[in-house]
């Protein structure tokens, strides 16, 4: 059954909820007292992409993709040519005829790409004879191509003509795209080698830093420039072995637990979804800004920055939770030894192998990350979330469902202008 009741979840499974975290119904700091909920879908909805100012798009495990109007939760076009799940989805948006037009691109576990027209849900372009699904999709606007990513990276023009591909790798590697004429070559320039596992997040800060995460928690910030490591954390959430529990067992739990399964910047701050909690680190500063080992029941599996020292996380525990950077003497959750082991490390040339410094540096500046808003609706894990700001959130999830969170009070608004409106018009005020 949809649980909609702002504040009002009970524990999922035997998973312990921490008081701390429970916020109640009273959330004054939470805009978002409406929902709608949209039904389309007939699996697991995956991705949310923004089309332009009112529309948005879903794709999922059902192989469809359905254009939405934000304002009404109207459902507008939909888009159906994939015969298996969607792998990847994202907006093009090029100059056709003097005017910016934005199409989808999407990609399938059928092994097809296709370039789709939202406005009249036709199908512009499709190749269905890849060798492998495509995982991950990227525009490139300056250069005015895209590129897909899964077991060899390709480089596309906006026709759907390949420029040209590269071999498997392994590993995360940093490409080149040299363009002689009209030929673009792609190379590949440098392994990125210094993490110790799998890289599980990739993202861009600004013009002159990216950052990636490891499965072990291996936070590392490069120069776009010479690619070399500017700041180097290991985020660990460790806790006390329990009796009779085996060493396997614990080590396996601790690799889900400080795995970074999602990153996202706004050029200033990296926020990290490390496991169920979040951490929060200054790129300019090289510094700590605040964490939480337990922000939610379950895996955190999206984040985002917001203005005013904000941000949002949605997890696998259903939730979507809004928090607050607050200055302390608000008291910053414990850290346990190891947690700060490779603060501080910086320029670091070769992989880091002794084991983690066991005392715990005074961290200077160091803030409380406070629960500020707790939306509850889905009855699955919510994959993820998209703003439009004045006119809500929406949300997708393994449930099949869309949520469109609102603000009631701006909402109260529109609707009181609407009648006032009306009764003009009948001549009746």
């Amino acid at each position: 059954m949809l649980r909609w009741i702002l504040g009002g979840r009970e524990a999922q499974g035997t998973v312990e909820k921490s008081a701390a975290l429970f916020i109640g119904e009273e959330q004054p700091k939470n805009c978002f007292t409406e929902m709608q909920v949209l039904k389309g879908h007939f699996d697991i909805v995956r991705f949310l992409v923004q089309v332009d100012d009112l529309r948005f798009a879903s794709a999922g495990d059902d192989g469809l993709v359905l254009i939405w109007n934000v304002e009404t939760g109207d459902s507008l076009i939909e888009l159906r040519g994939h015969t298996q799940q969607i792998t990847a989805m994202i907006s093009y948006t090029f100059i056709r005829g003097g005017n910016a037009h934005t199409a989808l691109i999407t990609a399938s576990s059928d092994r097809t790409l296709s370039l789709w027209d939202p406005d009249s849900g036709n199908r512009v372009q499709n190749i269905s004879d890849l060798q492998s699904p495509v995982k991950c999709l990227l525009v490139l606007v300056r250069l005015d191509v895209w590129l897909s990513g899964g077991n060899e990276l390709c480089v596309w023009n906006r026709d759907f003509e390949l420029q040209c591909k590269t071999v498997h790798h392994s590993d995360a590697v940093i490409f080149k795209l040299n363009l002689s004429g009209s030929d673009i070559v792609v190379m590949a320039m440098r392994h990125l080698a210094d993490h110790q596992d799998t890289i599980h997040s990739l993202i861009h800060i600004n013009d002159g830093l990216f950052a990636s995460g490891s499965h072990i928690g291996e936070l590392i910030i490069w120069d776009s420039v010479d690619w070399t490591i500017q700041a180097y954390e290991h985020i660990l959430w460790e806790e006390p072995a329990r009796d009779g529990q085996s060493e396997f067992k614990l080590n396996h739990q601790k690799q889900i637990e400080r795995s970074i399964q999602h990153m996202s910047s706004d050029g200033e701050y990296i926020v990290a979804a490390v496991g169920s909690g979040l951490y929060v680190y200054n790129v300019l500063m090289k510094s700590v800004v605040a964490y939480r080992r337990i922000a939610h029941d379950s895996n955190v599996l999206h984040t985002v920055l917001q203005q005013d020292g904000r941000l949002m996380s949605c997890s696998e525990d259903g939730s979507v939770r809004m928090w607050e950077l607050q200055d302390l003497p608000l008291p910053a959750e414990p850290a346990s030894s190891g947690f700060f082991g490779m603060f501080g490390t910086f320029g670091r040339s070769s992989k880091q192998t002794g084991p983690p410094a066991k005392k715990i540096p005074e961290v200077p500046g160091l803030r409380s990350l406070e629960l500020i808003g707790d939306l509850i609706g889905h009855s699955g894990a919510v994959q993820m979330f998209l703003s439009f700001k004045e006119k809500g959130l929406v949300t997708c999830s393994t449930d099949h469902l869309l949520i469109i969170w609102k603000d009631g009070e701006f909402q109260s608004q529109l609707r009181s202008l609407a009648v006032f409106q009306k009764l003009e018009e009948n001549q009746e005020l």
